[in-house]
C-alpha cells in the first residue's frame, strides 16, 4: 500500500509518528491522573433511570438496531433490539447529495446541518459602500457562506427529531441507534418504555426532496395514546437577516410557518403567535425569502396542531399529531420534505412519484401546495406576466439584467399610444395657462368659484387635466410588481448584470451609483415635461420628488433601479421624439412650436 508522505502512518514520516505517539502518551497520562485523583465517586442510579438523565422502562430500556437487509412491506427497514441506551455511542451521520450535504446526530436522530451546494445556494451578500467600490475596481472579496437550512437552536430539539407526549413519553433528545442503509437513505431506531420507534429518511428525485417515515410500535399489553411531535427549528444569524423598512430595504426575515386547515400561519419576531392552530395540518417548516425547509403528511392533511415561536435569534415550529396504538400494533406516519430553493417550478410537482413509491404508496392523493409559499400577494397576475417575459428574454440573451432592460422597452412600446395622448393633453393644458391665470386673479377671493371656472375651461377645451399622470399611474403597478417579483423569484436571486458589483439583481447596488443615476435621469425627465402648474409646484416636482424617490430606492433591489433608470432614459428619448412630432404638427397647422425642453417657464 502506497501512503502519501504526510500520512502519519507512512514509514517516510518519522517526525509525524513521533508527534502522534507523544500526543497519545500525553492523553493517556492525563486520563489516568484524572481517574486516580479527580474522578468523582459514582452514585448508584435511581430505579428506572438511564444514563444521561433519560428514563427507560425496566423491561425495554434499550435501543433497536436493524440487521442488514431487513425491511418491512412498506419499504422501511425493520429494526430489531440493540444494546441499551447507555451503550449507544454519540455519533454523526453524513449523506451527500449532488445538491446538498446533510449531517445527522443520533442524539435525537435529527439534523445538525443541511448545506446546499452551488453558486446560487448562498446567503445573500451584504456589502458596505467601501466593499462595493472595492469590487467595482476589481478586488475579489470572500463570497458569503453556502446556505445552510439547518442551524440547531441551543437547548431545543434538533430539526426533524420526534418526541411523544403523554403518559409514556419519549423525549426528543433520546439517543438512537443508527442503521447504515445506503447512500440514499438512513435509518434510526430507539426503544423507550413501551415504545419501539423507527425513523427512515430516503432521498429521491433530487437532493432537495426526501421521504421521512416514522413507525411507532406499542410493545406493552395495554393500548396507549399520546401525541407524536415533529420538531423543526433554525437559529438565526442577525448578520444575514433583517426586517423590512421603508428606507432600510426589503428585508429577508425567515418565518416559522404552518398551514393548518384553511389558513397559512407565519410568524416573525414582531408578530403575535397565532391563537388557534388546531386542525388538518397541510405542511409546516421554516419559510425564508428564497429558500424553504418544509415537511408535509404524504397521505393528505393530518389532524393535529402547530406551535410557532419566533425570536430575533431563532424560528421554531412543532407539529403535533395524536396517536393511539393498540398492543403489538405499529402506527406509521409518512412525511415528504423539501429543503431547497423556493422555485415554483420545482415545488409544484410535490409530492413526487419517487417519494410516494419510497413510502410504499402508488399514486398521489393530494397536493400540499407548498409552491404558494412563493407569495406575490395582490400583484400575482402582473408578477407572473413580467416573469414570463423576463424568462423569455433571459432564454434569448442569457443575462437577467438585459432581460430587465428588454422588459422595460416592451412596456414602453405597449404604453406608447397612451404616452402620446398624455403629451397632447399636457400641451393643451399648457396652452390654457394664460386663461387660467386670468381666472385665478378674477376669483382670488372665491376659491370655490375659481375651481368651478377652471373646470368649465377644461370642459370647453375638451382637456383632461389628469391625462399627464396616466403613464405614471400605469407604470406604478409595474414597478411594484417587479419589486415583488425580484424579492420572491429564485430565478433572479444571485444573478448578475454586468461588471463586478451588480452580481445580485435582487440586492441593492452597494455603490449606490445606479439609484443616484436614476435620480439624475428623473430630474431631466421632469424638466422636459410640459409644466401645467405654478413655479413653486413645478420646483417640487422637478427636485423634491426625484430626491425622495432616490432615497427610497437606495436600499432596494438593483434590478428595480435598473428598470426605472432604463425607463427614464427611454422617456427622455421618447419625449424628445414626441416633442419634435408635436412641433411639426403645429407648424403644419400654422401654430408656434414649443421651446426645446418643454418651453420657457414663468
Amino acid at each position: 500500500m502506497n501512503l502519501p508522505p504526510d500520512d502519519p502512518f507512512s514509514p517516510n514520516s518519522n517526525d509525524s509518528q513521533k508527534r502522534l505517539l507523544m500526543a497519545l502518551g500525553l492523553s493517556f497520562a492525563a486520563v489516568m491522573l484524572y481517574m486516580v485523583f479527580f474522578a468523582p465517586t459514582p452514585t448508584p442510579p435511581e430505579a428506572g433511570a438511564a444514563d444521561g438523565g433519560v428514563v427507560a422502562g425496566p423491561a425495554d430500556a434499550g435501543v433497536a438496531a436493524p440487521p442488514p437487509g431487513a425491511a418491512t412491506p412498506g419499504g422501511t427497514p425493520e429494526l430489531t433490539a440493540s444494546p441499551t441506551e447507555q451503550e449507544v455511542a454519540l455519533r454523526t451521520v453524513e449523506r451527500k447529495r449532488e445538491e446538498s450535504v446533510y449531517l445527522f446526530s443520533n442524539e435525537g436522530a435529527g439534523l445538525t446541518s443541511a448545506e446546499l451546494i452551488g453558486p446560487k445556494m448562498r446567503e445573500q451578500q451584504h456589502l458596505t459602500i467601501a466593499e462595493g467600490f472595492q469590487k467595482l475596481f476589481g478586488k475579489e472579496l470572500p463570497p458569503p457562506p453556502q446556505m445552510n437550512l439547518v442551524r440547531p437552536v441551543p437547548g431545543q430539539p434538533l430539526p426533524l427529531s420526534v418526541s411523544i407526549e403523554g403518559g409514556s413519553p419519549l423525549p426528543a433528545n433520546t439517543r438512537w441507534a443508527v442503521a447504515e442503509t445506503g447512500e440514499d437513505s438512513v435509518a434510526f431506531s430507539a426503544r423507550r418504555g413501551p415504545w419501539e420507534v423507527t425513523k427512515t429518511l430516503q432521498w429521491v428525485r433530487s437532493g432537495f426532496e426526501l421521504a421521512y417515515t416514522v413507525q411507532v410500535k406499542n410493545t406493552s399489553s395495554q393500548p396507549l395514546s399520546g401525541e407524536l411531535q415533529v420538531h423543526h427549528n433554525r437559529a438565526i444569524d442577525p448578520n444575514f437577516e433583517h426586517a423590512p423598512s421603508f428606507f432600510g430595504g426589503v428585508g429577508n426575515q425567515s418565518r416559522a410557518a404552518c398551514h393548518v386547515g384553511e389558513d397559512l400561519h407565519k410568524l416573525v419576531p414582531d408578530d403575535k403567535p397565532p391563537q388557534d392552530t388546531t386542525g388538518p395540518v397541510h405542511y409546516f417548516g421554516i419559510d425564508q425569502q428564497y429558500f424553504l425547509s418544509v415537511f408535509y403528511p404524504i397521505e393528505g392533511p393530518r389532524q393535529g396542531h402547530c406551535t410557532l415561536l419566533a425570536t430575533p435569534t431563532a424560528r421554531q415550529v412543532t407539529a403535533g399529531f395524536p396517536i393511539t396504538v393498540n398492543p403489538g400494533e405499529t402506527v406509521t406516519l409518512r412525511f415528504g420534505g423539501w429543503l431547497g430553493p423556493k422555485d415554483p417550478d420545482l415545488l409544484k410537482p410535490l409530492p413526487g412519484q419517487d417519494v410516494l413509491r419510497s413510502a410504499g404508496m402508488a399514486a398521489a392523493t393530494w397536493h400540499p401546495t407548498v409552491e404558494k409559499t412563493v407569495d406575490f400577494g395582490i400583484w400575482e397576475l402582473i408578477c407572473k406576466v413580467l416573469l414570463f417575459f423576463m424568462k423569455f428574454f433571459h432564454s434569448v440573451t442569457g443575462n437577467w439584467g438585459v432581460a430587465i432592460i428588454l422588459l422595460t422597452v416592451l412596456v414602453k412600446l405597449v404604453l406608447l399610444p397612451l404616452t402620446y395622448k398624455s403629451m397632447v393633453g399636457m400641451e393643451a393644458v399648457k396652452e390654457l395657462q394664460p386663461k387660467m391665470e386670468e381666472i385665478k386673479k378674477k376669483y382670488a377671493d372665491d376659491r370655490e368659484r375659481m375651481n368651478l371656472e377652471v373646470m368649465k375651461l377644461y370642459q370647453q377645451a375638451k382637456v383632461n387635466p389628469l391625462g399627464g399622470c396616466l403613464p405614471l399611474l400605469i407604470q406604478m403597478p409595474v414597478w411594484i410588481a417587479l419589486f415583488t417579483a425580484l424579492r420572491n423569484s429564485f430565478d433572479i436571486y444571485w444573478e448578475p448584470f454586468i461588471g463586478p458589483i451588480w452580481r445580485d439583481l435582487t440586492y441593492k447596488d452597494p455603490t449606490y451609483l445606479l439609484p443616484l443615476a436614476l435620480g439624475v435621469s428623473m430630474i431631466i425627465t421632469q424638466k422636459m415635461q410640459p409644466q401645467m402648474m405654478d413655479a413653486a409646484q413645478a420646483r417640487i416636482m422637478i427636485w423634491v420628488m426625484p430626491v425622495i424617490f432616490t432615497l427610497t430606492l437606495l436600499q432596494y433591489p438593483a434590478g428595480l433601479s435598473l428598470y426605472i433608470f432604463t425607463n427614464n432614459l427611454l422617456s427622455i428619448g421618447q419625449q424628445y421624439g414626441l416633442r419634435k412630432w408635436l412641433d411639426h404638427q403645429k407648424l403644419k397647422r400654422g401654430g408656434v412650436p414649443a421651446a426645446s425642453g418643454g418651453g420657457k417657464r414663468k
